[in-house]
């Protein structure tokens, strides 16, 4: 088993960079619903008091966790870090691609975590090998980042978690589709319910498969 470790955090904290922003999305590949980017930062000084918790073990990537591990991760992140979330819909994705609505998620995050916390962000660790464009904050993408690095598989956690939630909701107002069990993703079971019933409010029309 894979566990992420705190290495790069450690490194700017000895910096003099507190602040460390990890940043991850969910939802890039679906066929419906919105894009979801989480921002998440571990403070040096609450390490030692969480590392003998339980719960420590499960900040992970999200896609090695059961949901029942998510959610109970998702937990122990949120009451005991700093996190901001950051939503694009699916008209945002329509209107400016899948990639510039993922990046305008991030910043959403970023943005809902300044106003918490009120201190300035100082360095961002991103999952992926892009940065975010026009952004005036140092940053480093890190290629499967969400495995390897403890404040972005926290993000990771986050945002799946924050995501599975918006698609129940809409499974409730769109039942035919089976959103409580795909969350949107272009499984045939998805497919074929797009066949039979059409697109609903909260389809892609931009990507491909649709």
């Amino acid at each position: 088993m894979i566990l992420p470790h705190l290495d790069r955090e450690i490194f700017h904290w000895a910096e003099g960079r507190q602040v460390v922003v990890g940043i991850d999305e969910a939802g890039r590949g679906p066929l419906a619903g919105p894009v979801v980017a989480a921002a998440v930062v571990v403070r040096p000084e609450i390490i030692d008091r969480m590392k003998i918790t339980s719960e420590w073990k499960l900040v992970r990537d999200s896609k090695m966790l059961s949901p029942k591990q998510r959610e109970k991760a998702y937990g122990f992140v949120t009451q005991n870090f700093e996190w901001g979330i950051g939503i694009s819909d699916e008209k945002t994705i329509d209107r400016v691609n899948i990639l510039q609505a993922t990046f305008l998620a991030m910043k959403k995050a970023m943005s809902g975590l300044k106003r918490k916390n009120g201190r300035e962000i100082e360095f961002i660790l991103i999952d992926g090998n892009s940065l975010i464009p026009n952004m005036t904050i140092a940053q480093e993408s890190i290629v499967n980042g969400d495995r390897h690095i403890f404040s972005i598989a926290a993000a990771s956690i986050v945002a799946k978690v924050a995501r599975d939630r918006m698609m129940l909701e809409f499974h409730q107002k769109y039942p035919q589709y089976g959103f409580d069990r795909h969350k949107g993703y272009g499984t045939r079971e998805h497919r074929d319910a797009i066949k039979k019933y059409g697109l609903c409010s909260i389809h892609r029309n931009s990507f491909k498969l649709i």
